[in-house]
């Protein structure tokens, strides 16, 4: 294997800095629509960008990737590993093409138009190389045809200030798609293990791997639904070993048209893969980094592939001795990525990152909501060089009605100063919970499978004050239930233990379930989505005021069964009288249509057997604004 070693050297007067951030964004595809090339299986989109030049101090680097339906096409449906890549040439004039980031895409059937999702990933480790000129390459698998597609934008954010470490050096390690259980080609034989030499000043090797399993063999469904190990060694002496399984039943972005539930080697539809980042303490002189996978051998249809990115990358030692950052806050927020987590009524929760050399054992939280008084939590530790604490305050979560801002700021960490305190403060977009009566009824209907269930309300004390535990429950029943509440905030959760929801599409025999609530009246306040994976929860504010808006449409539907031989039912509840269309397509082509000038709530009959064979959707439109999407399929 080709060894590249590129050498690199940052000339900052960190003292000189001024103590602030300076965020610069380079845009490469902006709705770029991308498609797929059956032919090959693989269609390349290349952009320009004009990234800041070598003078100017990078502290982090963030890549943010959207996806969404495209102007002029259907949303795309499968789920294909796709590659980001950075291409350039170095100083010699060898060609670079190095991959920055792993998207899996979602199954986009049931996406309206308009819908987009972001993701984010740091790719600070790249840095080095993202100045100047560079072009950015989104490399699109599949074999789906070009009436289908999706509209991606590539964003960096790009935050000027003192490097953490130095970077001293790049080497490329495995990238390849690697066979995996095939009895004539052991993946032994092709994952060698791979030399090399400290830096001058090198103190830290970080291996950092995208690894994605996929292939589906016999006996155990390799590598995309099988779990098996894979161990990262230094010297002989193991520093990784982990499971490569992902819970895809907690994805934050769903539902999808497809089996997005089922977990998988690694991935899950609708993700940019984070990659796994291991620091090894590095001395001078000569390395070997190997990496294996557990021994396997299938038996039929052999076509398990391991499909791994991976670079070596050295750093000096922390610039600093002292210097902690934000990471990250999940709650509360608004972005996408922390949807299962918001809104939220109560525990903050947020991440810390020690990049100081010193060990960090203490800091100064400051927290809370704009427009209330701020809080302080005293955290203490011991958190390396690199590693994070994620933090969790129990407590109420302050709000005022609609978009609030929330803050976190560090300070005295160690019990003295920050070397440098631009990245010691984040703050949040968030949006309060909804406002509903404190009177109300909870209905819920179990499916087939009522013992993987448990509906729980808890109070602000995290006391329960409502529970529907497995062993009350049977299958098939519908269980109402009057809660009477003091004014206040609460949350309302849903689990599911077999991450399939109340309802999903491709296991009919598991029957179809809701929670919903209502008002006394018997008005829909709230319903949940039964094909939720491992569950769902809605944060509220219990008030007396609480008048019910009815100029806000609420809807709950049901599809089942979406896995038909002939007839599927349609379920509809709401708050108010709609005008409703029904559109049935195969393909995207409309098939029927079916008008209803006045419904509120009912039970719709439709006859499948005459359709042509496809990909079915059922769409339901209420007074003209799409409000379902369902896949049926035959």
């Amino acid at each position: 294997m080709k060894r590249l070693l590129i050498l690199l050297v940052f000339w900052v007067s960190i003292s000189g800095f001024a103590q602030k951030t300076k965020v610069i964004n380079v845009v490469t595809h902006n709705r770029t629509t991308i498609i797929c090339d059956p032919a090959t299986g693989s269609k390349s989109y290349i952009k320009p960008g004009i990234f800041p030049s070598i003078k100017t101090p990078i502290r982090k680097m963030t890549m943010i990737v959207t996806l969404g339906s495209p102007d002029s096409l259907y949303t795309a449906h499968w789920d294909y590993l796709d590659h980001i890549k950075l291409r350039k040439k170095d100083k010699n004039g060898e060609s670079i093409n190095y991959e920055l980031g792993r998207m899996l895409t979602p199954y986009g059937s049931v996406f309206n138009k308009g819908w987009q999702w972001q993701w984010k990933v740091d790719v600070t480790d790249f840095a080095p190389l993202l100045r100047d000129n560079v072009d950015i390459e989104y490399v699109h698998s599949g074999y789906e045809d070009k009436t289908v597609g999706w509209a991606l934008t590539i964003d960096f954010e790009i935050v000027s200030g003192p490097p953490v470490v130095t970077p001293l050096g790049i080497t490329p390690l495995w990238n390849a798609g690697y066979k995996y259980g095939d009895p004539k080609e052991k993946i032994g034989e092709n994952l060698l293990p791979i030399d090399y030499v400290a830096a001058s000043g090198a103190e830290i090797s970080r291996i950092r791997i995208q690894h994605t399993g996929h292939g589906m063999d016999k006996p155990k469904g390799c590598s995309e639904f099988c779990q098996r190990w894979r161990e990262l060694k230094v010297d002989g002496k193991t520093v990784d070993h982990r499971n490569m399984w992902k819970d895809c039943g907690d994805n934050p972005l769903y539902p999808q048209g497809g089996t997005w539930i089922y977990d998988r080697a690694y991935w899950c539809p609708g993700d940019l893969q984070v990659p796994d980042i291991i620091d090894v303490k590095t001395t001078q002189g000569k390395h070997r980094v190997s990496l294996e996978m557990e021994p396997y051998e299938g038996t039929g249809n052999i076509q398990a592939v391991e499909n791994i990115s991976s670079y070596l990358f050295q750093y000096s030692k922390p610039t600093h001795k002292v210097d902690v950052a934000v990471d990250g806050i999940m709650v509360p927020n608004n972005e996408q990525q922390y949807t299962r987590l918001n809104p939220a009524s109560f525990n903050p929760r947020f991440v810390i990152r020690n990049l100081g050399s010193e060990n960090l054992k203490s800091v100064t939280v400051t927290y809370g909501t704009e427009g209330f008084p701020k809080a302080e939590f005293h955290w203490k530790g011991n958190l390396k060089f690199n590693q994070t604490a994620e933090i969790v305050i129990p407590g109420e979560i302050k709000t005022k009605e609609g978009m609030n801002k929330y803050t976190v700021k560090l300070s005295r960490p160690n019990g003295g100063k920050d070397a440098w305190m631009g990245d010691n403060e984040l703050i949040t977009s968030f949006v309060s919970p909804e406002v509903l009566p404190t009177n109300f009824v909870i209905e819920f209907l179990t499916n087939n499978k009522p013992k993987e269930n448990k509906v729980f309300l808890i109070g602000e004390k995290g006391d329960t004050i409502f529970h529907k535990l497995p062993s009350d429950l049977e299958a098939n029943t519908l269980y109402k239930d009057t809660i009477s509440l003091k004014e206040g905030k609460y949350e309302l959760f849903l689990t599911d233990s077999a991450g399939n929801g109340l309802q999903f599409w491709y296991e009919p025999q598991n029957g179809d379930g809701y929670l919903r609530m209502f008002d006394m009246k018997g008005d829909l306040i709230h319903a949940f989505e039964s094909d939720c994976g491992n569950g769902e929860k809605l944060s509220f504010t219990a008030s007396k005021n609480f008048v019910a808006d009815k100029t806000q449409a609420k809807y709950a539907f049901s599809l089942y069964p979406r896995l038909v031989i002939d007839k599927t039912e349609l379920n509809i509840v709401s708050n108010k009288v709609s005008q409703m269309t029904v559109l049935i397509t195969v393909n995207g082509v409309v098939h029927e249509k079916h008008e209803y000038a006045a419904i509120k709530n009912g039970l719709l009959t439709y006859s499948l057997g005459n359709l042509p064979k496809g990909r079915i959707i059922l769409e339901v439109l209420m007074n003209g604004v799409s409000r379902f999407k369902g896949r049926l399929n035959k």
